[in-house]
């Protein structure tokens, strides 16, 4: 963790990958990620946490398997929502979109149940920034 302050946009400016999420800061047991997201990640659950997204530019779009059926939500920039645990989801990005999650340190990025990941899915505890 450092003890200097983070320019978010720097740190997104440091890298172009996409589904590979960068490490900012901790918070307690927490980590910070910031991810520049575009096209489909993979179907996937995590079974001991909820994960935070907060849409920093562009729209993300996260669909949910639920109980009484699937949905999807819809997240233009400045909005936040927490997939509770447990719970399978896909997030999806129309168009390149920034965003900022909120996990527990260790969290893999595509959960501890998934589909087959594809190449441009980075599966990852996340990175540390450069």
């Amino acid at each position: 963790m450092t003890t200097e302050p983070v320019s978010l946009s720097a740190a997104l400016a440091s890298f172009t990958d996409r589904w590979s999420p960068r490490i900012v800061t901790a918070v307690n047991d927490y980590d910070v990620r910031v991810a520049k997201v575009e096209g489909e990640h993979v179907w996937h659950v995590h079974d001991h946490t909820d994960e935070f997204f907060l849409v920093l530019d562009g729209e993300l779009r996260i669909a949910l398997r639920e109980p009484s059926g699937e949905r999807t939500v819809v997240l233009p920039k400045g909005s936040v929502f927490t997939v509770p645990r447990g719970t399978r989801h896909k997030p999806y990005a129309p168009a390149p979109t920034e965003i900022l999650m909120l996990e527990p340190t260790g969290t893999l990025t595509v959960g501890d149940r998934h589909e087959e990941i594809p190449g441009h899915v980075d599966a990852t505890t996340g990175h540390a920034l450069s």
